[in-house]
């Protein structure tokens, strides 16, 4: 369902969240809601919240949501959001938990990083023959015939690239670490004084093992070439 400018859906998922080494919250009736465009996150029926929630006198006002009430949790600041008077029915008596003020997140028994798994996205990750040559400042940095092309829903094709086919020589390992919920932690390289063009999942999560040590480049940074073809640089966030 729809409201406003945001998106709610219930999952079938058991959601729990780890505060302090114990679970602070553990449901199988979480809402996931779409607040930003690009992933949802979940809301806790208030019962499924273990702990108790101290009312710390700061409030958030949402356009579409109302007036929010913050909480701390377990001595963590603004760790928790309510809408109790919520002009959308289906938020009164939920329970945002903050992502990043939570130590651990588990979908069943699977640990999950940065945000819920959007259910409407979609990893896709093929075997390539075609031709793809990628230029950083004119010079040839990768050149490969066996790539694999990872489709994500809402982002450009990932071009990955056997290390044999990249010139090593020419990227500095970065200290640049990140995390994402469907491929699992990523490391850096920067190429021709450019920081962060190039990075790699060491072991990326089951569902994205094709990719496991290849190497992709930044398309929105980095010339890249298709079987000969200058490809547009898309613009996304990460432009």
């Amino acid at each position: 369902m729809t409201r406003g400018r945001i998106r709610i859906e219930p999952t079938a998922k058991r959601v729990r969240a780890l505060l302090h080494g114990r679970v602070v919250a553990d449901t199988t009736r979480a809402l996931l809601v779409w607040e930003v465009p690009y992933y949802p996150t979940y809301y806790f029926p208030r019962d499924d919240v273990a702990v108790g929630l101290e009312p710390n006198g700061r409030t958030k006002r949402s356009p579409s949501r109302g007036d929010g009430v913050l909480y701390d949790v377990e001595g963590v600041a603004d760790a928790a959001l309510a809408y109790p008077d919520s002009p959308i029915e289906e938020l009164r008596g939920h329970v945002r938990l903050e992502w990043s003020a939570m130590d651990a997140w588990f979908e069943e028994d699977e640990e999950v990083y940065v945000h819920p798994r959007d259910p409407y996205t979609r990893v896709d990750i093929l075997p390539s023959s075609r031709w793809i040559r990628v230029e950083v400042d004119g010079v040839t940095v990768a050149d490969s015939r066996a790539a694999r092309i990872l489709f994500e829903t809402g982002l450009p094709p990932r071009y990955y690239l056997p290390k044999t086919d990249v010139r090593l020589d020419l990227l500095t390992p970065t200290d640049t670490r990140t995390r994402c919920p469907y491929k699992g932690e990523a490391e850096y390289w920067a190429v021709g004084g450019h920081a962060d063009l190039a990075w790699s999942y060491r072991n990326p999560r089951e569902e994205s093992q094709r990719i496991a040590g290849l190497i992709s480049f930044y398309n929105e940074k980095v010339d890249i070439y298709v079987d000969g073809v200058l490809q547009e640089r898309p613009k996304t966030k990460f432009a």
